[in-house]
């Protein structure tokens, strides 16, 4: 493989991870049957989250771990909202979002006096340093939050279809009405498979924040609306969201590249950013056509 091809693959690595993060998350709360579209919300909180801990504590793994629940208990609230207070899931997921975006401004405000950034991070420090293809691939697949999303990602579709929880969540989904006359608890289930999204979507955004080494204020930039695409494309299957998830993943990092190449002509620059979103709008108009069949 040719040294641009190995650093496009390693980018192409890094950039899906939270996309992929965000999706499976997504579709532990689809099968469990509560619509999450939340997803934003819950990157941008982890992210803001694990950066704040990491920087009081020093500690990374302490950082992850706080985004990580973080994110199981917004997710959670959701559920809660969702089955016990009877709030509509969309209007549930749109204010879950905008509580992240304004929750995390103005903590950056309150601890960091700035609306715009965090103070910077060590983060986690793996693999060997240099800008060559084989070391930005080797510190890709070190990394400890890159090890646990692809863990993440792997157990879900053996997690779905194989364990007891799994059979609870697709049952609590495809028919509550007959999983309660079983026996099955239709809103423990639903809240326990919802924190579990929360977890692993928190896992993309501690990613994103310890890719940057800092918390920018809305650093999510859409990802968890992208990822909301690739559960709809996929069907609810986990390994087909991760495959749309590593194509974003490639056109964003192939506009990365042509952006650099174009430095100079600004109105090439520009258009090459819309390609992840125009892939995005062409993939949901593939889904909706072949769900009208």
């Amino acid at each position: 493989m040719s040294a641009s091809a190995l650093v496009m693959f390693a980018e192409t690595l890094r950039i899906a991870a939270p996309y992929a993060c965000a999706a499976i998350g997504g579709i532990w709360a689809e099968r469990s049957g509560i619509v999450q579209i939340g997803l934003e919300g819950v990157l941008l909180a982890a992210a803001f989250t694990s950066v704040a801990v990491a920087h009081a504590t020093g500690s990374a793994a302490t950082g992850l771990a706080a985004a990580i629940a973080a994110g199981a208990a917004l997710s959670l609230g959701h559920a809660l909202l969702v089955e016990r207070a009877r709030v509509d899931p969309v209007v549930s997921g749109i204010a879950m979002n905008l509580l992240a975006y304004a929750g995390t401004r103005l903590l950056l405000r309150g601890l960091y006096d700035s609306a715009s950034s965090s103070p910077s991070i060590e983060g986690f420090r793996a693999g060997p340093t240099g800008k060559s293809g084989a070391a930005l691939l080797a510190r890709v697949l070190l990394d400890p939050v890159s090890i646990a999303a692809a863990l993440a990602i792997a157990a879900t579709p053996l997690w779905i279809a194989r364990t007891r929880f799994g059979l609870r969540v697709r049952a609590a989904g495809e028919n509550p009405a007959a999983a309660a006359a079983a026996g099955v608890p239709v809103t423990r289930v639903r809240c326990a498979a919802l924190a579990l999204s929360g977890a692993i979507c928190a896992i993309g955004g501690a990613h994103l924040a310890y890719d940057q080494r800092r918390f920018d204020s809305g650093m999510s930039n859409g990802r968890g609306f992208i990822a909301l695409a690739a559960v709809v494309v996929s069907g609810l299957r986990a390994g087909r969201a991760a495959l749309a998830c590593l194509l974003f993943g490639a056109l964003e990092a192939l506009q990365i590249a042509l952006q650099s190449a174009a430095r100079g002509a600004s109105r090439a620059g520009d258009l090459v950013q819309l390609l992840p979103y125009v892939a995005t709008l062409v993939a949901l108009g593939l889904a909706a056509r072949r769900a009208a069949r």
